[in-house]
């Protein structure tokens, strides 16, 4: 019976969610998929009470995956790359690989983990909290702090 009172909402809703998400994204495909992420999350999340609790979780769900849209980086498309001013760069892996570990040092183990999740394989918070068996507050904390200390490392390296 709850999750009929979601689905309701949901489609008494979708045109306003839809004009919503528009707002924010500027696509009809990308506001398309917005929509069905939220759904979708609150119907995995369980039952809503009322017609206004799942009024008020819709809208504010639909608002956090648009601006978590917007945060992440657009990949640039073959036609707004400028192959002609592209040149071949020189390997400088390995001495990126080196300057990564020296900014890292004095990380935990939890951090440097975290941080490499992030920021090495693109995973989310969410994504990381569940595979590490934390919170999503906690997994936040632990990044916030590594890039604490990585920038308090740059510092030192700048000096």
């Amino acid at each position: 019976m709850e999750t009929e009172k979601l689905t309701y909402s949901f489609l008494k809703l979708r045109d306003k969610l839809h004009r919503s998400a528009l707002g924010f994204l500027k696509n009809d495909e990308d506001a398309k998929d917005a929509l069905q992420d939220t759904f979708f999350k609150l119907w995995k999340n369980g039952p809503v009470e009322s017609d206004t609790e799942a009024r008020n979780k819709l809208f504010a769900v639909l608002r956090n995956i648009c601006i978590d849209r917007l945060r992440k980086p657009q990949p640039l498309t073959v036609n707004e790359l400028d192959m002609d001013s592209m040149t071949v760069q020189p390997d400088f892996s390995e001495d990126i690989d080196k300057l990564e570990s020296l900014l890292a040092t004095g990380l935990t183990d939890i951090q440097r983990k975290i941080y490499t999740l992030i920021a090495n394989k693109g995973m989310e918070y969410e994504e990381i909290a569940s595979a590490l068996d934390m919170s999503v507050e906690a997994v936040r904390m632990n990044m916030s702090r590594a890039r604490k200390k990585i920038r308090d490392n740059y510092e030192k390296l700048n000096r």
